[in-house]
């Protein structure tokens, strides 16, 4: 049979995984901070004593779409969201230092801030933690402070700072917790200049009506591959017909 079912076949499968990942992206469409997943693939030519007719398909580079995302108000004073360029540094399951757009925040049973996913909020000496029976606000630098509910109203307390960083996009990779990382395995350092803007919170950059076109794209990509391999099984049961008969 044609070799050309082999080119088709790697051809459908990239397709499909390009399917999963504009699916991942569509099912986060409305998750606070998400950056849409990127797939690229390019074509490597068969090489063989015939002509150069062929040519497979293989990843060549998956990546993120770093655009931020709308910003919409919340009045929630746990809710932050990033102005422009940068992540905040959270504490990972494995205990490594991560970074997340993700500002819904609150409060652990422990008194430390967390993101609404469980991560521990990393501030500039470690974890922040949250005295009871206070009102927390966050300044736009990304001071932490606390006015106590039990006495008169006073000055407020500055108990921490959170980290945030602006690292190389480059540099940074998707963890499978949809936490980045820098490649490198250190930590990113501070970035003064990331602001933040509380009482708000950073939706998904995934654009739905994108995702939904591209899924339809895909699809026929697909079709045309399976169409593909359809020619080559009927050109192979053709030959075998004509060399039946001589």
């Amino acid at each position: 049979m044609d070799r050309l079912i082999y080119t088709a076949m790697t051809g459908a499968r990239h397709v499909l995984d390009q399917q999963a990942t504009v699916s991942n992206n569509l099912a986060n469409a409305t998750t606070t901070g998400f950056r849409a997943q990127l797939d690229s693939f390019r074509a490597v030519p068969v090489v063989s004593d015939g002509l150069a007719t062929r040519a497979f398909v293989v990843n060549a580079t998956t990546g993120s779409d770093f655009r931020s995302g709308p910003i919409d108000t919340t009045a929630r004073n746990l809710d932050v969201a990033l102005r422009g360029d940068g992540f905040i540094a959270v504490q990972s399951a494995d205990g490594s230092e991560a970074y997340t757009r993700n500002g819904s925040l609150k409060v652990s049973e422990n008194g430390l801030l967390q993101t609404s996913g469980g991560q521990t909020v990393q501030g500039d000496g470690g974890p922040i933690s949250i005295p009871p029976d206070t009102i927390v606000s966050i300044a736009a630098d990304g001071t932490v402070s606390t006015v106590s509910t039990d006495t008169k109203p006073g000055p407020a307390n500055t108990i921490g700072r959170i980290k945030l960083v602006n690292p190389d996009t480059k540099q940074l990779v998707r963890g499978d917790d949809g936490l980045f990382r820098l490649q490198a395995g250190t930590p990113a350092e501070n970035d003064a200049t990331v602001r933040i803007v509380d009482g708000a919170l950073e939706g998904s950059n995934v654009n739905p009506v994108d995702a939904m076109v591209n899924m339809i794209s895909l699809a026929r990509q697909f079709d045309m591959q399976m169409n593909m391999l359809k020619n080559a099984e009927n050109n192979a049961a053709k030959a075998t017909q004509i060399l039946a008969l001589s």
